[in-house]
């Protein structure tokens, strides 16, 4: 193990780099912060360059056989080196993972995601995704970084999970329409109350931008677009929560 002292330490500052884009693009890294998540990277094959403890930070010994470089900071490296209030004490250098988009399977479950900006948000949907079993998620332009730190603790881990993968949405549709895969946008013209939509067995889900909602091109390409119903007064649901309501309505009529 390595120890930093100094604020002036080249990998220090490589690695506070990370925290921008730009640099995580450059470097095909990012960080994850915490326990949790680095334990749900290695279990799940991601491949972690360093691993940042804190001192006196108790490590998991079964870590130890991994093959990365481990390195211990003093409490107040470690806060520069977090995005978070209070720093959970480990921090790793993750690579990106590849990314892939042949992944359209004949009754196969995916989701679309359309300029979804909020990190937070973004990070729930996958999750959500993770958690409803689906069989890949594809993010559309404009939407948020998959690797900001907000995104990555937002997951819980589920991007370690699932496959997910930049693409353009539209040609995506049509790989998924060419499978005979039911795509169904969400939109508040012209749709079908989800509850009486009728039962498919794969399906592809596009969910859109916060504000305006899936862009116009992609409604207009997919097989049919639904609605969950408003009881109260409320205009519209969070991104997320709307993402869930749609995947498990889905997902339930499939068993």
């Amino acid at each position: 193990m390595k120890h930093i002292e100094s604020e002036s330490n080249a990998s220090l500052k490589q690695w506070k780099k990370l925290h921008t884009k730009k640099e995580r693009e450059k470097s095909g890294t990012y960080l994850i912060e915490g326990p949790h998540l680095i334990e749900e990277a290695i279990k799940s094959g991601a491949k972690l360059q360093h691993v940042i403890i804190e001192e006196h930070f108790e490590l998991n010994e079964s870590w130890l056989k991994e093959k990365f470089a481990l390195w211990s900071v003093p409490s107040k490296l470690m806060k520069q080196l977090s995005e978070t209030e209070k720093p959970q004490g480990i921090i790793a250098v993750c690579e990106m993972m590849d990314q892939n988009e042949n992944l359209i399977k004949k009754n196969g479950r995916y989701l679309l995601i359309d300029g979804v900006q909020d990190p937070g948000n973004l990070g729930t949907i996958i999750r959500t995704a993770d958690s409803a079993g689906l069989d890949g998620v594809f993010l559309g332009e404009g939407t948020a970084d998959l690797y900001n730190g907000k995104t990555v603790r937002s997951t819980q881990g589920s991007l370690f999970h699932l496959p997910i993968v930049k693409a353009d949405l539209l040609e995506i549709v049509q790989q998924c329409k060419e499978m005979n895969i039911t795509v169904l946008s969400t939109s508040l013209q012209e749709a079908v109350d989800m509850r009486k939509a009728p039962e498919v067995e794969g399906f592809a889900l596009i969910v859109g931008n916060e504000g305006a909602g899936v862009q116009e091109a992609l409604q207009q390409e997919s097989t049919m677009k639904v609605k969950i119903p408003i009881f109260g007064s409320a205009e519209s649901l969070n991104v997320s929560v709307a993402t869930g309501i749609l995947l498990y309505e889905l997902q339930r009529n499939r068993t």
